[in-house]
């Protein structure tokens, strides 16, 4: 009898015992009221026993059609999610990120990335603003918490409380030892869009800087910096690598916790793929985190 029982038939039937209609279940497999009426048919034939009640308005399982929806439902998720993970495991790994962590962050580590997971590939998908459209199969994104959406089937993790430091070029002109908040604004001033020295400048109640350059990403601002342009501010997670190489110095740090977090996004209906789950972890790594 296993062997006549046909593995299509048995998810048409678990679909149209979840929709109780046979119509529904016909719309959602993108098949004809018919071809589903025949499999359930033919399935109740091989079983040897009837799993719905037929009515005008639609049908409704027997006893014995409920008793084996309830076995085999879990078996049929777990096939699927193998399946699905199977089909998943050649395609790239996107990491849709901002412009300025790709080029600060992702892009120095790609070696590493391809030294630890040499079978896996991966793409970037910027993203300038929140999430354009829902995250798919080997889909993640690392973001700020102001640009995750708010949806249940995401997960999160946090990667990083944000921090800003004021950095420049080691050989920038500037008074000699430790400088004050004020003696800073009144260097060249590097600033993204997000306005942060403006800002601060405000909340501060200092007057205007002397120079004030805007840019309308963190990366651009910090390529100014690095030739020794001005002073920029930025994340401390995008100018690790260039404060211990020694192209930029720390001259300023903001003294309150932002309150502000980075998070590793992706879905809970994609988050089984192997390959996805190893880039996840990876990402973590990278940040100290511990793997999933």
């Amino acid at each position: 009898m296993t062997k006549s029982i046909n593995l299509n038939a048995l998810q048409i039937f678990a679909m149209a015992a979840e929709l109780g209609n046979f119509q529904r279940a016909a719309d959602a497999l993108n098949l004809s009221h018919g071809a589903v009426s025949q499999r359930i048919k033919g399935l109740e034939e091989a079983l040897g026993t009837r799993l719905f009640d037929r009515a005008a308005r639609g049908v409704r399982l027997t006893a014995a059609g409920a008793a084996y929806h309830d076995e085999i439902a879990a078996p049929l998720a777990r096939i699927e999610a193998a399946t699905r993970a199977m089909r998943e495991a050649d395609r790239p790994i996107t990491f849709r990120v901002g412009p300025s962590f790709a080029t600060r962050w992702l892009m120095p580590r790609l070696a590493r990335f391809r030294a630890a997971h040499p079978d896996l590939s991966i793409t970037t998908d910027v993203q300038e603003t929140a999430l354009a459209h829902p995250l798919g199969p080997n889909e993640l994104a690392i973001l700020p918490g102001e640009l995750v959406p708010k949806t249940r089937d995401l997960e999160l993790r946090p990667l990083v409380e944000l921090s800003f430091l004021a950095v420049c070029h080691p050989d920038l002109p500037r008074p000699s030892g430790p400088l004050s908040l004020a003696q800073i604004l009144a260097l060249p001033l590097l600033q993204d869009a997000k306005r942060r020295w403006e800002h601060l400048i405000t909340a501060e109640g200092f007057p205007g800087p002397a120079t004030l350059l805007n840019f309308d990403r963190s990366a651009l601002a910090l390529d100014a910096a690095r030739n020794g342009h001005g002073v920029a501010m930025a994340p401390r997670h995008l100018i690790e690598d260039a404060l211990a190489a020694g192209d930029l110095v720390t001259l300023w740090q903001a003294p309150a916790p932002t309150g502000e977090a980075l998070y590793l996004c992706w879905t809970s209906e994609h988050g089984r793929a192997r390959g996805l789950r190893r880039t996840l972890s990876w990402v973590l790594a990278e940040f100290g985190q511990p793997p999933l």
